[in-house]
């Protein structure tokens, strides 16, 4: 069995800029546009489509760039979902999320309380579901591709601000010592700062063996057995067996209409789609351009939408080899129902939605990037480790770290809270079952042609998030950039409050008079988007500056 333990190599080096870097300033371009959260990712799509590369290609080469360059959530022991819109085609989405050990069920994790740990972790599907997106689509070799996510963790990653930040954060609460060993300084002993060099050899090597074999490296021989130790070490429920079956899976996606849109985003495993139309079905009986951005009104409107959708989320959505997912929840009659029960100036208590759902008095981190290449394909990929960096478990002589999703499930089967635990059937833990994802990876199209391309990281107020920049869009003819940066607002079922970024007292307190219980949150989302000029056809690319990130376009 292979074990690389290099380790890490520490170089004071001053922090300079990538060449072009431009973060909060819409760029623009005719030829291709990549907007990540890692600038050294986006520069490595960039790189990979004036290579010929196409945007599928770019998106592997940036999926597995950000595993090195943003390991609290770019990953190859995660999944996620990719939306792809070839030239001339039919949308479809490659889903890899992952799945649930044989050896759990549906009491497995009725009493756990932290998910940091081997038992957190599902089995992953990063890879897979790249490599089946590239089988279909791609142009450049497999191996080419993953030659500059090799590079980076080998030569190493200069550390800029918002890299030390989370680091530095994590280290204070991660207790595995592997993944101290890999992510701290002098073991966690001693804070990163700006200008310090993060090498990832182990990572470097795994890399290596991904890009000469495929993902079969990762799900059999050695790297299987690296994970399996680690899985074994700690208590997991992983195993050679749950490797070896996993498949990632291409799907159809979720289309819905909005004011004269196409609208495409994943299906079930994840609720994204489908709650993301919903809301938008429900906002279309509203003149929302009336009522104006960001005023009470709106604000109210798009809460009431956003309660009901999660509403349904919470009663029907799961995994769809193991349960019915009603057809009715995006069509547009169905929202007209819901948004006949809006008052226009009372927020709706979520207790009274409950419908049959039983409420008990009992007293997530990812990211998401946009593409398009010179051709108009376009690309939505979202992907994640669930937490910021995951269980925070690190694989020994592997240099990765694993997801914890299996805290996406429903843990407790039955409990459901007004404090925002969901206990209902539809997402009930099951071997070999994928957990029910908020993940929303979205294309906008019009006549055929994509305009929108946009998604974002946080949980469940991915969906929101992704509300927000669409009516932006839409209804309030924003610049994209405008569109990225206004302030956002989550609404779920429970608890029975409403998040706003925008701190206006004004603005509170007529929300207030509503009804509504209001709170305000410093950032939601990450939302790098591209909008796509349907009379020049020139990509616009915004990259969102809430935690960091880069438009790169040529």
């Amino acid at each position: 069995m292979m074990r690389f333990m290099a380790g890490l190599i520490l170089l004071a080096i001053p922090l300079v800029p990538a060449a072009g870097e431009d973060r909060g300033t819409v760029v623009t371009g005719k030829r291709g546009m990549v907007v990540c959260v890692s600038p050294e990712a986006a520069d490595v799509g960039v790189a990979i489509l004036k290579q010929g590369g196409n945007a599928v290609d770019a998106a592997v080469a940036v999926a597995l760039a950000e595993a090195v360059t943003y390991p609290a959530a770019g990953n190859i022991g995660g999944g996620g979902f990719m939306l792809v819109y070839p030239p001339g085609g039919d949308p479809t989405v490659f889903e890899y999320r992952e799945t649930a050990p044989a050896a759990v069920n549906r009491d497995t994790f009725a009493k756990t309380t932290d998910w940091h740990d081997h038992k957190a972790v599902g089995v992953p599907g990063t890879l897979r579901g790249l490599e089946l997106a590239h089988k279909k689509f791609g142009k450049l070799p497999w191996k080419d591709l993953v030659a500059p996510a090799i590079r980076l963790a080998d030569e190493g990653l200069t550390l800029d601000a918002p890299m030390v930040k989370s680091l530095n954060e994590v280290l204070k609460k991660a207790k595995n010592e592997e993944f101290r060993r890999l992510f701290g300084k002098d073991a966690g002993k001693t804070p990163w700062q700006v200008g310090d060099r993060l090498v990832q050899k182990d990572l470097a090597q795994t890399l290596r063996r991904i890009a000469d074999v495929g993902a079969a490296a990762f799900y059999s021989g050695e790297l299987a057995d690296l994970l399996v130790a680690e899985m074994k070490a700690g208590g997991g429920c992983v195993t050679k067996e749950d490797l070896a079956a996993y498949q990632a899976k291409e799907r159809k996606p979720i289309r819905g209409t909005y004011r004269g849109y196409d609208v495409y985003g994943p299906p079930p495993p994840s609720s994204g789609g489908i709650a993301l139309v919903e809301i938008l079905n429900i906002l279309e009986t509203f003149d929302l351009r009336k009522t104006g951005a960001g005023s009470a009104e709106t604000r109210h409107l798009m809460a009431e939408a956003m309660r009901r959708a999660f509403v349904d989320r919470a009663k029907y959505l799961g995994d769809p080899d193991f349960v019915r997912i009603p057809e009715f929840l995006t069509v547009k009659e169905y929202a007209k129902k819901l948004a006949a029960t809006i008052s226009l100036d009372r927020a709706t208590p979520s207790a009274s939605l409950a419908d049959g759902i039983t409420l008990s008095s009992e007293s997530g981190d990812t990211t998401h990037f946009s593409i398009i290449d010179a051709n108009g394909m376009a690309v939505s990929n979202t992907y994640t480790l669930e937490d910021s960096y995951g269980s925070r478990v690190a694989v020994r002589g592997a240099g990765y770290i694993l997801n914890n999703e299996m805290g996406d499930f429903n843990s407790r089967p039955g409990v459901t809270t007004a404090k925002g635990r969901i206990g209902t059937e539809s997402n009930l833990v099951a071997p070999g079952k994928r957990m029910l994802s908020s993940q929303a990876p979205t294309i906008v199209a019009k006549g055929g042609q994509p305009v929108l391309i946009t998604g974002s990281p946080g949980g469940r107020t991915i969906i929101n998030t992704v509300a927000c920049v669409v009516t932006n869009v839409i209804d309030f003819e924003m610049d994209i950039q405008a569109a990225v940066d206004a302030p956002r607002q989550h609404h779920q079922w429970f608890p029975d409050e409403l998040k706003l970024e925008d701190k206006n007292p004004d603005l509170r307190k007529k929300l207030e008079g509503f009804g509504h219980k209001v709170a305000t949150e410093p950032k939601q989302g990450d939302a790098h988007s591209i909008w796509i000029d349907p009379k020049t056809g020139v990509y616009r690319g915004a990259a969102d500056k809430r935690i960091n990130g880069k438009a790169a376009g040529y």
